[in-house]
């Protein structure tokens, strides 16, 4: 083959490759211009200024498509299903206690998917920002804003996936200490010290004390609710089949997910009294495959997929007892935060 031959087979392969390029930039800039705009009929959104330091207020990351869209807004709590104020402020995960706030985003990217976890302040300005090691999947502050907590995936797409790995890292707000990950901490299974390779965690929820903690642990195939302790760096287990928990205000509950069947992705919402172990089964029979939020003592929320937009989802709340039946909370909306 000549020289003059090999040159020529070069700069085609490099027009074809810049071809792709442009294809793939252009079809993503047209994919994002349509998430730009509104679709009829859809929620009211304005752009504001949002603050933390708001009082009956209910944030969430706004799922409706427009300019808006992923951008941390808020309504009243007692008028959710009214206009809603967007903020400048885009994520894929948020929650927000006492004036703090974290924000876990992902940016695809063209070549490499990009990953940060944002500190905020009450005004919901940055503070720190932390790489992420992979996919953001849940956020957590606790009820003092003193501590952060976030899981990722590492590999995979959702717990669903046949293979995947997390990674719950917890940051101390006021030290600035990170711990890159609760696979550092000791395990005690069934009253023993346990010890195993294939430790995940995920879903962190705090306590009152800023020190005790639950989390879900998975190790050989199950998954089982644990409570921590941050000042000693261990977990014990306490009960099995427990996904996701989220602690009720007065901190006696646990909402959490549970498997519907073993290797099935059907979860059904539960409520946990930390004092009997018992699970109460709620009212929503959809599965959920989310960290339920407390909106008080007698009130959860959560999210599930709209109708016919598998990229979006609802806010729905039900009885925490229960009782009753699922009620709309918030159309097209995630990551539910109560102020």
């Amino acid at each position: 083959m000549t020289s003059k031959r090999r040159l020529l087979i070069l700069v085609a392969a490099v027009l074809v490759l810049a071809g792709v390029g442009t294809g793939v930039v252009l079809h993503a800039a047209v994919r994002a211009d349509r998430a730009n705009q509104p679709h009829p009929g859809g929620p009211a959104v304005s752009a504001g200024k949002l603050t933390l330091a708001q009082k009956s207020r209910l944030m969430f990351v706004n799922a409706a498509a427009g300019p808006h869209r992923t951008a941390v807004a808020s309504v009243p709590s007692a008028d959710p299903g009214g206009g809603r104020t967007a903020s400048g402020l885009k994520c894929a995960r948020f929650y927000a206690a006492a004036g703090t706030g974290i924000c876990l985003q992902s940016d695809p990217g063209v070549l490499k998917q990009s990953n940060r976890v944002l500190l905020l302040d009450a005004g919901l300005r940055t503070k720190r920002s932390f790489p992420l090691a992979g996919t953001p999947s849940r956020a957590r502050v606790s009820p003092s804003g003193r501590f952060a907590a976030w899981t990722v995936f590492v590999s995979g797409e959702s717990y669903a996936s046949a293979f995947f790995s997390t990674r719950t890292s917890v940051l101390d707000t006021r030290t600035m200490r990170l711990t890159p990950s609760l696979e550092t901490f000791s395990v005690i299974k069934d009253g023993r010290p346990y010890h195993a390779s294939d430790i995940n965690f995920w879903g962190v929820t705090f306590a009152t004390d800023d020190d005790t903690f639950y989390a879900t642990l998975n190790t050989a195939g199950k998954t089982y609710l644990v409570r921590g302790s941050l000042s000693r760096h261990e977990v014990t287990t306490l009960v099995e089949n427990v996904e996701c928990p989220s602690l009720s205000p007065d901190g006696t509950r646990v909402a959490f997910k549970k498997r519907v069947l073993s290797r099935t992705d059907l979860w059904h919402e539960y409520v946990l009294d930390l004092r009997t172990l018992r699970g109460t089964p709620l009212a929503e029979r959809h599965s959920v495959d989310d960290q339920a939020t407390w909106l008080d003592n007698r009130t959860v929320a959560y999210a599930l997929p709209s109708d016919g937009d598998v990229k979006s989802t609802d806010l729905w709340r039900v009885p925490a007892d229960g009782t009753g039946r699922p009620r709309l909370l918030v159309p097209a909306a995630s990551s539910p935060a109560p102020l």
